[in-house]
């Protein structure tokens, strides 16, 4: 596939990521009636992944995250010249995502950016559970880390095929189960930048973290996977050594 297609279909995988993930928990969590909740939201992030992989995967890989393509890359499977065109449409397809979700949000009469945001990642005061930057960084760099050992490991021509993306849609509803209290989960550097240019101060100004922890997650999760599954090449056969009979 040429390089354009492939960062569109990056575009509408991110946007449909971030849409559907942080829609589910902008319209949906606190709906008096029938609130989703921390298990629905968890659950939509995990099936718009699942659902894009099946979609695009043959056209770009879906990776749909900044973090993943820098772990794909340090895990040899994606190279260095593409990593800018994708990050860029995986950041733009998520901005036009917070964009959209926004204005759906505001159809509704008493919503409000400052005080119901747009499922914007945060620590401190900022984080549903008020957990400190440090535990943020922590988990963000460890969910990372496992999500992308997850992708390299079901991707594997070794791993059963056409599991892939039951394995990782599943995992991000997990990782989302785990942190959603702790940063609102990002895991995702342009999960967290589409809302946070809407929602702009705080969210803006903690978004460092959001790409910091991720990309430090990814790589090492990229690296860990190559060290581990590295096949080790066929020992070389030495002259006149004794073979078994044919």
């Amino acid at each position: 596939m040429g390089m354009v297609r492939r960062t569109s279909a990056e575009f509408l995988g991110t946007f449909w990521l971030v849409f559907g993930g942080c829609g589910s928990a902008v319209l949906a969590a606190a709906f008096p009636q029938v609130g989703i909740g921390l298990l629905g939201v968890s659950l939509a992030f995990g099936l718009t992944v699942l659902t894009m992989a099946y979609s695009i995967g043959h056209i770009s890989g879906c990776h749909l995250n900044p973090a993943v393509t820098v772990g794909l890359w340090a895990g040899g499977r994606f190279p260095a010249k593409d990593i800018l065109p994708y990050v860029v449409a995986q950041v733009v397809g998520a901005f036009a995502a917070a964009l959209v979700l926004y204005v759906v949000a505001t159809g509704k009469a008493d919503y409000s950016l400052a005080t119901n945001g747009l499922a914007a990642n945060g620590y401190g005061s900022h984080s549903p559970g008020q957990y400190a930057v440090s535990s943020g960084f922590l988990i963000e760099v460890v969910l990372t880390f496992f999500f992308v050992l997850v992708i390299l490991g079901s991707t594997d021509r070794r791993a059963p095929a056409g599991f892939a993306p039951l394995a990782i849609g599943l995992a991000l509803a997990l990782i989302h189960l785990i942190s959603i209290p702790v940063t609102n989960t990002s895991v995702n550097p342009a999960r967290s930048t589409g809302p946070a240019l809407v929602v702009g101060g705080w969210a803006l100004q903690q978004l460092w973290m959001f790409w910091i922890a991720p990309l430090i997650g990814g790589m090492a999760g990229g690296l860990a996977y190559r060290a581990l599954a590295e096949e080790m090449p066929e020992k070389p056969a030495i002259t006149g050594e004794a073979r078994p009979s044919t």
